[in-house]
């Protein structure tokens, strides 16, 4: 694929970024309660950093090695967050990362969109496995990862250093056997998009990973 496709969920539209969303993504990942939660988001987020890491998008999905999606209402398509795929193409594996800024908190946007994008992974791109990684002081992510089917493989001790502080993470991962299921029965990406908003549990408070 040459170019990142548009993914729809029932209350969204995940699409590639646009350099008009630069102000939007620096509003929203700015917040310090965002870069707290996650390893990689700066703090403060300078102007220009958010046209920097756009710019970067079409070049990183074309060689391969990511892809990142704008999270987007349907109704008003003002942006929410951000989630995509760090993708080792060797190991036909990615890591999953997302955040989604305080006013989309609390109302399950996260796994919403966390299902789109693992569909994709392993229905696109052929994936094996996708992992992903968490601070155990962040236990929202945790449960968003929980909804996704992802299982708790392990706890890094003092694995990364944020603010100066050594800190553990919790690796979670999933299958593309397990994201499947058995051969001839419904696929947990059928299970998925039967499910609505008004049944999903909205407890996503400091969604937030590496």
């Amino acid at each position: 694929m040459s170019r990142l496709p548009v993914l729809e969920t029932p209350r969204l539209l995940l699409r590639p970024f646009a350099l008009s969303d630069a102000r939007s993504v620096q509003a929203l990942a700015g917040d310090a309660a965002i870069a707290d939660t996650t390893l990689r988001i700066p703090h403060p987020y300078e102007n220009g950093m958010a046209e920097e890491w756009i710019g970067t998008h079409e070049r990183l999905f074309e060689s391969g090695e990511q892809a990142n999606f704008a999270i987007t209402r349907k109704t008003n398509r003002e942006l929410v967050g951000a989630i995509g795929l760090v993708i080792e193409g060797g190991a036909d594996r990615a890591e999953l990362g997302y955040w989604v800024g305080k006013p989309g908190w609390g109302q399950g946007y996260c796994s919403e969109a966390g299902r789109a994008v693992l569909a994709f992974g392993f229905g696109t791109l052929h994936l094996q496995k996708i992992h992903a990684c968490f601070f155990p002081r962040n236990p929202a992510s945790g449960r968003v990862l929980e909804k996704l089917g992802m299982i708790r493989e392990g706890v890094l001790r003092r694995h990364v250093k944020k603010n100066g502080i050594y800190e553990d993470i919790v690796v979670c991962g999933i299958l593309r056997e397990e994201w499947f299921k058995e051969p001839g029965t419904t696929s947990r990406r059928g299970e998925a998009d039967r499910k609505t908003p008004s049944t999903e549990p909205c407890d996503e408070g400091r969604v937030g990973n590496l």
